[in-house]
C-alpha cells in the first residue's frame, strides 16, 4: 500500500464496437492514443453485442466506455447499452461515442447518457483531453 505519491489508479477505458460494423481503424487509433496517454485500454474487437460490452465493462471494472459505430445502428444499440449499464449498477461510468452519427441524433444520445459524441476526423488529442478531464476519479 502506498502512503505517498499517486493514490489514484490509471483510468481504465473500454473501447467497444457494437453491432455488425466491421471497420475498426478509428477505434484502434483512439485506443492507442488513450493508451499512449497513460490509460489502461481494453479493446473488445468487432461485432460485440450490448450484453457483451456491458459484461466486459463490469468484469474489467472500467471507468470509461468509448463506443465506435459506423453502421448507422447507434439509435438501436446505444440505448440498449445504456439500459444494461443501469441494470448492472454501472451508472458512474463515463460513456462517449464516435463514428458516423448524424448531428440530429446527438441530442437524443446525450439524453440517454452518452456524454459526448466525436465525429470523423476528431483529433485524438481532443478525445484524450476529454477523457482525462471527465473520467470519474477512483482510488486504488
Amino acid at each position: 500500500m502506498q502512503s505517498e505519491g499517486k493514490s489514484e489508479r490509471k483510468i481504465r477505458v473500454l473501447i467497444a464496437k457494437p453491432g455488425l460494423d466491421s471497420h475498426d481503424r478509428g477505434a484502434k487509433v483512439v485506443a492507442r492514443a488513450l493508451r499512449d496517454a497513460g490509460m489502461e485500454v481494453i479493446y473488445t474487437g468487432l461485432r460485440q453485442t450490448p450484453e457483451q460490452i456491458v459484461e466486459t465493462a463490469l468484469q474489467e471494472d472500467v471507468d470509461v466506455i468509448g463506443l465506435s459505430i459506423l453502421s448507422g445502428a447507434h439509435m438501436a444499440l446505444f440505448p440498449r447499452i445504456m439500459e444494461l449499464l443501469k441494470e448492472k449498477g454501472l451508472t458512474d461510468v463515463l460513456v462517449f461515442a464516435g463514428g458516423i452519427i448524424p448531428e440530429e441524433d446527438i441530442p437524443e444520445l446525450k439524453k440517454i447518457g452518452i456524454r459526448e459524441v466525436f465525429g470523423p476526423g476528431t483529433p485524438t488529442d481532443k478525445i484524450v483531453k476529454y477523457v482525462l478531464e471527465n473520467a470519474p476519479k477512483r482510488e486504488h
